[in-house]
């Protein structure tokens, strides 16, 4: 028997065919397309996004039999995706463009109008951490309301990216069937959750922002069947996407997971921890971002961390989560943005130029007779270059970096990109299984298939090994003091943002 999970990233889509164990027999990805505006404007389109997802399936498919094919598990980013009455896109762009009907999550347009719901105080707040973040979906649908008329008088249905496929995958449309992902709406919608019996839509909350046409007929637009990751959506797959794929119609659907959280799902039971170890364990899930998630059996409210999201991820379990706006994406920036990359990228293939820039570091230590990490005891950076996501919840923030000199060459690069990842780091334990969020996407499945009875027995089932990676106790002062200067330029950007605002 075999399960199939599906991975909506930031930049691609990713498939694999895994095993009724866990292991990941066949793998998939194709690029997907993102349009930029001002630095802040990102956006895509569900429909390249959907023939992504249809090639990525095929592939795997490939040469299998599919009637052993039982389940399938859909995971992506928490973008906004938006369709008329009839299904096709609307745009989410001012300037038309009807294709890009998808508000990509690092998207930051929508500033304003979360400093606009974080000034309301309302109890909503105090379930992700204080405050509104303008990569959540209430600030984006505001923005969308004040600035694209037009588009905003055409929505038909609003959805999260993760419940975007699900519904395309089974054509749940119907009012008894249509339905949400917890995960989704206690996340990144603002979906007030206080406990498993007490889980709706604030009435007084969306009147507040002035987003109340949202609770029109029974908050069809936004939803109001909200499922639990991995129950099964609706009949599974209709008889045209089972055709389009080549699979059997009916195969099941789970309710889908937001990307970071199906990574949690896929490593929580790593080297096969119990159930009494989840509350025990951070998650650390990197990507364009990274996301830091913990799971607890009570609510704990942390200013600056989102949540506590009632039943995000596992059944009764409470998720907080920290993180970062950028971390691979600030690694490539770093990189691609220094005049040594062009010469380097003409030599050697994206893909191996870390591996080359850790080499260029490690001959180069050994030739200056000191430690690796050293050679950028004089140089700094603070990685908040799209905003700081927590604990200090400031989209405003910005990159520093300190030590720079009028150096060009290979060897600043490497530097650079050393002194960046020292910025960005943390001790974790490293599951064997590259692949954690596609496996969390097939843990899915296999509930919706019915052969597991929850997330919980089903990680138990499908876990991985994994190895530790522990601090070097050698060089804890190096890092200790490059911690400290880490502090200082944060308090010394508050202050110069103190002080230019006065001008």
């Amino acid at each position: 028997m075999y399960y199939i999970g599906i991975d909506v990233g930031t930049g691609s889509v990713r498939a694999c065919l895994s095993n009724y164990s866990g292991k990941i027999i066949k793998y998939s990805s194709h690029p997907l397309t993102t349009w930029s505006e001002y630095g802040t404007y990102f956006m895509q389109s569900t429909e390249n996004i959907w023939n992504s997802v249809v090639l990525c399936i095929k592939d795997v498919v490939d040469g299998v039999s599919v009637d052993k094919i039982k389940g399938i598990g859909f995971d992506a980013t928490c973008s906004l995706a938006v369709v008329d009455a009839n299904h096709d896109p609307v745009t989410v762009c001012p300037f038309g463009n009807k294709e890009r009907n998808v508000i990509l999550w690092m998207d930051h347009r929508a500033v304003g109008e979360a400093e606009h719901i974080n000034s309301m105080k309302h109890e909503v707040l105090d379930y992700v951490g204080g405050k509104m973040s303008p990569e959540m979906e209430m600030p984006k649908l505001l923005w969308l309301k004040k600035n694209v008329q037009q588009s905003w008088e055409k929505i038909g249905k609003i959805f999260d990216l993760p419940d975007f496929l699900t519904w395309k995958a089974t054509g749940d449309d119907s009012r008894s069937f249509f339905s949400r992902s917890l995960c989704s709406l206690v996340c990144k919608w603002g979906f007030l959750c206080r406990n498993k019996g007490d889980c709706n839509w604030s009435a007084s909350f969306l009147k507040e922002i002035g987003l109340s046409e949202l609770l029109d007929n029974d908050c069809y637009k936004i939803g109001s069947r909200v499922l639990a990751p991995g129950h099964p959506v609706g009949m599974g797959l209709t008889e045209s996407v089972a055709n389009e794929v080549g699979l059997i119609p009916g195969t099941p659907v789970a309710t889908s997971i937001i990307d970071a959280h199906a990574g949690v799902l896929g490593m929580i039971g790593c080297n096969g921890a119990q159930e009494n170890m989840f509350e025990k364990r951070l998650g650390i899930v990197c990507g364009t971002s990274s996301c830091h998630m913990c799971l607890s059996t009570g609510p704990k409210f942390i200013k600056g961390v989102w949540g506590p999201y009632f039943g995000a991820i596992i059944d009764d379990y409470w998720l907080n989560e920290a993180g970062q706006s950028a971390t691979g994406k600030l690694i490539d920036h770093i990189i691609e943005s220094h005049p040594a990359y062009e010469t380097l990228n003409e030599k050697i293939p994206k893909r191996e130029i870390y591996a080359y820039l850790e080499d260029l570091l490690e001959k180069t230590a050994v030739n200056v007779g000191c430690s690796l990490e050293k050679l950028v005891k004089d140089l700094h950076v603070y990685p908040d270059f799209h905003g700081n996501r927590s604990p200090l919840a400031d989209p405003d923030m910005k990159g520093m970096i300190i030590g720079l000199t009028l150096a060009k060459d290979e060897l600043d690069l490497a530097k650079l990109y050393l002194a960046t990842l020292q910025g960005l780091a943390v001790p974790v334990l490293l599951p064997e299984e590259n692949e954690s969020v596609l496996l969390g996407s097939a843990i899915l499945a296999r509930v919706a298939a019915g052969h597991s009875e929850s997330l919980t027995a089903a990680i138990m089932k499908m876990f991985c090994s994994a190895s530790s990676i522990m601090p070097n106790v050698v060089t804890k002062r190096f890092h200790d003091a490059k911690y400290d200067v880490f502090r200082s330029m944060l308090d010394l950007q508050r202050h110069c943002s103190v002080v230019m605002s006065k001008e």
